[in-house]
């Protein structure tokens, strides 16, 4: 049963409306019931009478030592498993595997979650011996399983066992009573891709990867893991839940440089922001009051030494409160944020840069030092924290960080920019480019002028193979999380077609390759699409380890929304908004979002050289819009002009704009 202090903190933090009805709602990839049951049979082996009995709440039966099948849940789910018994003898036993990956199917071994093993097998099964229990059977708490499609269910004695009414009680996102309830949606054909619907899927599935990793507060990964074989998913995950974390299957932690991703596609979609409420209220709680350093990660990891992440949370920080306006809960930790931005701010030098110590961060090399993604976050820190202090009526603070991160954009420009190759070197010593630092200088605006940032752009298709950008700082890798950031940086210097060709390359393998669990997103891949992902940096050749359900995975979402839709808040809860629809060789697109103040619509549709803009924003409320391209404007009826700058001023309400070349 649903908490109702739970309930009641949710309705304070997000305001639930549902998004409209339509043709999108097909698309979304969360189950209509918290109870599911397996859509089909994946595999069978030895004697196993009636298998497909198992996908319509029917029995079936398991005899012989070795004898399984596999169920498949059509998408990835997480939670606990249950069943019933029939006709069982005093030796019958069994046992449960589980994995997301339709590769790592076995009677042995489910994939790995608790550690990376070379051996694939650190996991292993979850026994039922002998004497079976007469009836309902449910997997024990502890050993809840937050994310797999795939389970196998093999008998482990001799002696026949007869199940049915097999199923998985979702664990994820326990504050909503009915998880396809989303506030936003999105909905666009594609003319270029094989399937036509794959934008829509792919916001879709961005939003469910988001909604899988949002988890009750006791449902952590225990630190230290258990031994092998085993998993343990029973460990407090921060100050209050539900709480939103990196993975289904794993960490299953607070990590906030994957909020920077996850949290914007949680706002378009759900709007469920108090999981990041917790997850930063959590980071917070943790501080060194003495130093003002963040840890890298939530507990039980509670892992310590990351400059970046540190930075992550502050600017998650502001994320939260743009889209909540929850101004009672800044100020509650405005004292912990400012000693925050100190440390950082305690780590510029006499070059005017960072000096990053704290090494930690999204597995990337050669981070320390005077490093060019190190000082792009601390630039967004300071920009990001100067707007927030303009809202607690600390005008000093204001003024200071505004002043620190002009001086430092100009520091980051004389220091990194390589003339020769038109983007931003990784330090102050090497010629190597970053996916990550090129991408935020663009998206955090750090370049000087258009023309920079242009060509940042160009630049980073050079990493590109036909699965999507191999970062330079973590050779063999696709990064989803850091392509995430690449996608928005073409989008914000206009190079549509370059982003959607970034979408169909990376994205598309993701969603339709049959390694995946083709409902959410994966956390990673090498350069030839195995799941092989950071094998040499940490994951020890583990390729069953590989999350499948990852939100820093997401960022199409957010970037459907803000860019091929065009719809952005300005301000705090959308007081202020922006429409600037980038059409992207699509005829059309439609979609919104909620905030506390109301819904947000947009809907545009372009023919030939004509486009129709529909708008709905909350009264009282004022926004800009800024049409893709020059001519005559009729809004709601009246010629309107339009300023040089192709943009016009809108008050809250409904609105149609036509616009003609």
């Amino acid at each position: 049963m649903i908490s109702w202090l739970v309930l009641g903190l949710y309705a304070s933090v997000s305001v639930r409306a549902s998004a409209p009805a339509g043709p999108w709602d097909t698309f979304n990839y969360a189950p209509k019931s918290r109870t599911v049951y397996p859509t089909g049979v994946k595999e069978t082996y030895g004697d196993v009478r009636n298998p497909k009995a198992l996908t319509s709440k029917g029995t079936a039966t398991l005899s012989g030592n070795g004898s399984w099948i596999a169920l498949d849940f059509g998408v990835e789910v997480g939670g606990l498993v249950s069943l019933n018994f029939g006709k069982t003898t005093s030796q019958s036993s069994i046992a449960l595997s589980f994995t997301e990956s339709p590769m790592f199917i076995s009677p042995l071994t489910s994939d790995d979650s608790t550690y990376p093993s070379a051996n694939m097998s650190y996991d292993g099964v979850l026994h039922v011996p002998a004497p079976l229990p007469t009836g309902f059977w449910t997997q024990p708490s502890a050993m809840l399983r937050g994310g797999y499609r795939y389970l196998t269910l093999v008998s482990t004695s001799d002696d026949p066992v007869t199940l049915s009414n097999v199923s998985c009680e979702i664990s994820f996102a326990p504050h909503f009573p009915d998880l396809r309830d989303y506030s936003g949606y999105f909905y666009a054909s594609d003319p270029e891709f094989h399937d036509k619907n794959f934008l829509t899927k792919l916001w879709y599935a961005g939003a469910y990867t988001v909604q899988t990793n949002t988890v009750p507060l006791n449902t952590g990964r225990q630190i230290p893991v258990v031994q092998s074989p085993g998993w343990q998913n029973d460990a407090t995950l921060g100050v209050a839940g539900p709480i939103i974390v990196d993975g289904a299957k794993r960490d299953r932690a607070v990590w906030p440089g994957d909020m920077g991703i996850a949290v914007p596609t949680q706002f378009v979609s759900t709007n469920d922001l108090l999981p990041t409420r917790n997850a930063l209220s959590t980071m917070f709680a943790a501080i060194d009051p003495h130093t003002g350093a963040l840890p890298e990660s939530g507990p039980p990891l509670s892992q310590l030494g990351s400059d970046t992440y540190h930075a992550w949370t502050l600017i998650g920080t502001h994320n939260y409160y743009l889209y909540s306006g929850d101004v009672a809960w800044l100020e509650t930790v405005w004292s912990n944020y400012t000693k925050a931005v100190a440390f950082l701010e305690g780590k510029v030098d006499s070059t005017g840069l960072m000096n990053v110590t704290g090494l930690r961060d999204w597995a990337r090399l050669g981070g320390g030092g005077y490093n060019s993604e190190g000082n792009a976050l601390l630039f967004q820190v300071l920009v990001t924290a100067s707007d927030l202090a303009s809202h607690v009526n600390a005008t000093g603070l204001a003024s200071a960080w505004s002043a620190n991160a002009t001086a430092l954009k100009q520091r980051f420009n004389e220091v990194f920019w390589l003339p020769s190759a038109g983007m931003y070197r990784d330090n102050d010593t090497t010629t190597l480019c970053p996916q990550d630092a090129n991408s935020m200088a663009v998206l955090f605006n750090l370049t000087t002028s258009a023309k920079q940032a242009l060509s940042v752009s160009k630049g980073l298709t050079e990493n590109w193979n036909d699965l999507g950008p191999i970062a330079p700082e973590l050779p063999d890798t696709i990064s989803p999380f850091i392509s995430g950031l690449e996608l928005q940086a073409h989008f914000a210097t206009g190079n549509d077609a370059r982003a959607m060709d970034l979408l169909h390359r990376e994205w598309g393998y993701m969603l339709y390759t049959n390694l995946s669990v083709q409902s959410t997103l994966l956390e990673g891949f090498t350069a030839n699409g195995s799941l092989s992902y950071r094998s040499y940096r940490g994951y020890n050749y583990d390729p069953a380890y590989t999350s499948h359900a990852h939100g820093w995975s997401s960022g199409p979402t957010s970037a459907l929304t803000y860019y091929v839709l065009g719809l952005t808040v300005t301000s705090p809860q959308g007081r202020t908004w922006s429409v600037a629809p980038h059409t992207s060789g699509l005829n059309a697109a439609e979609g919104g979002f909620t905030t506390p103040l109301g819904w947000f619509g947009v809907k545009w549709s372009l023919e030939k050289h004509a486009l129709t803009l529909d708008i709905d924003a909350p009264e009282g409320t004022s926004g800009t819009v800024r049409l893709p391209f020059a001519g005559k404007a009729v809004v709601n009826g009246k010629a309107t002009r339009v300023s040089a700058d192709k943009t016009l001023q809108l008050s809250g309400g409904k609105h149609v704009v036509l616009v003609s070349e």
